[in-house]
C-alpha cells in the first residue's frame, strides 16, 4: 500500500509512519519543505496547483497543524485554525481532482469538538459543543467536503491526549512530577481523555484499512479518568507525592484564561464507542497500566 502522511515530523506521525513501514507499506511524507527522497514539497496554506505527486496514492493521512500549545493571542488562535481549515481544504480538493485518488483520506481531529461539557458521556454521535477548539473542530472536519463528495472515504480521528514518554503533554509534565511537586490542575474534577501512543496509531491503521468505517472517530482509551486521578497515579508510577495542586488562577496567568480553561480546566468524558463496538483491541485500557507500560519505574 502507498501511504501519504502529513505531519509525519510530529508525535503521531512518526510512529505511524514507522508502523506502516514494518508491515511493508510505502510512507511518503507532505512537508512544507522538502529535504529528502520520499517526500513531496508543498504548502498546504494555499490551493495545490501541481496535482500530479499526489496521483496513485492507496491512502492519505493528513496530520498538519499549528501546535495547540501556548498563549492564545490573536495571531495564535488565526495560525491554530488556518493550518487546519485552509490545509485540509486545499489538500481535500487536491486530492478530488486527481484522475487516480486514494481510496481513504484520514484527516485528524479532537475531541475539543465536544467543548467542556462536564460528566456527560460523549461518544461520536454526541453535538459539537462551543468554544474555540470546538469552533476549530467543526471547520476541520467540514473542510474534507470535496474529497467526501468526489467519492474518496474520509475518517476524522478525534485525539484525545496521546500520551508518550517520547513527548506531547505526559513528557512536558514529567519533569515537575518527577521533582515531586506535580498534582492537580484546578479543582482536578474534569475529565481527561486520554489515549497511548500505539494505541493511536492503531486505530489509524484500523481506520486505513477497514471499509466501513467513515466520518467520527473517537480516538481515545475507554476508560477517562478524572485530573485529579490521573495526576495521582502518574505521581505514584513516579513514587513522588502528589500533594501540589496548581489553582485556577495560576493556569489563567501562564496560559491566558481562554487557552487554559479549554486545553486544562475543560471535561471532556469521551467513550470510542465505535472502536468498542468493532472489537478494535486497544492495547492500552486502563490509564494505571498505560504509565506503567510508558514509564516502567
Amino acid at each position: 500500500m502507498k501511504v501519504l502522511v502529513s505531519g509525519a515530523g510530529g508525535l503521531i506521525g512518526r510512529a505511524l509512519s514507522a508502523r506502516l513501514r514494518e508491515r511493508g507499506d510505502s510512507v511518503t511524507a507532505l512537508r512544507r519543505k522538502s529535504g529528502g527522497a520520499n517526500e513531496i514539497e508543498r504548502d498546504l496554506s494555499v490551493p495545490i496547483r501541481d496535482r500530479q505527486p499526489f496521483e496513485n496514492f492507496d491512502a492519505v493521512v493528513h496530520l498538519a497543524g499549528e501546535s495547540i500549545m501556548g498563549r492564545w493571542d490573536q495571531q495564535k488562535r488565526e495560525r491554530i485554525r488556518d493550518s487546519r481549515v485552509h490545509g485540509t481544504t486545499h489538500l481535500a480538493a487536491a486530492l478530488a481532482q486527481l484522475s487516480s485518488p486514494p481510496r481513504v483520506l484520514v484527516c485528524a481531529s479532537a475531541i475539543g469538538w465536544y467543548g467542556d461539557r462536564g460528566d456527560e458521556i460523549l461518544t461520536e454521535d454526541s453535538p459539537a459543543g462551543t468554544g474555540f477548539l470546538g469552533g476549530v473542530s467543526r471547520e476541520w472536519e467540514e473542510s474534507c467536503k470535496a474529497a467526501e463528495e468526489a467519492g474518496i472515504r474520509v475518517v476524522n480521528t478525534r485525539f484525545g491526549i496521546v500520551l508518550s514518554g517520547e513527548g506531547g503533554a505526559l513528557k512536558s509534565m514529567l519533569p515537575a512530577f518527577r521533582l515531586g511537586v506535580g498534582g492537580r490542575l484546578g479543582g482536578g474534577r474534569q475529565w481527561w481523555s486520554w489515549v497511548t501512543l500505539d494505541d493511536a496509531v492503531g486505530a489509524i491503521l484500523y481506520a486505513i484499512d477497514t471499509q466501513g468505517v467513515r466520518g467520527a472517530l473517537n480516538v481515545t482509551a475507554p476508560e477517562p479518568a478524572r485530573n485529579e486521578d490521573f495526576t495521582r497515579l502518574l505521581a505514584r508510577q513516579l513514587h513522588r507525592p502528589a500533594f501540589f495542586a496548581v489553582p485556577t488562577f495560576a493556569l489563567h496567568l501562564a496560559l491566558g484564561r481562554q487557552a487554559a480553561d479549554e486545553l486544562l480546566l475543560a471535561s471532556a468524558r469521551v467513550i470510542p464507542d465505535r472502536l468498542i463496538t468493532a472489537g478494535f483491541e486497544f492495547q492500552h485500557r486502563n490509564l494505571s497500566n498505560a504509565l506503567g507500560s510508558m514509564l516502567g519505574e
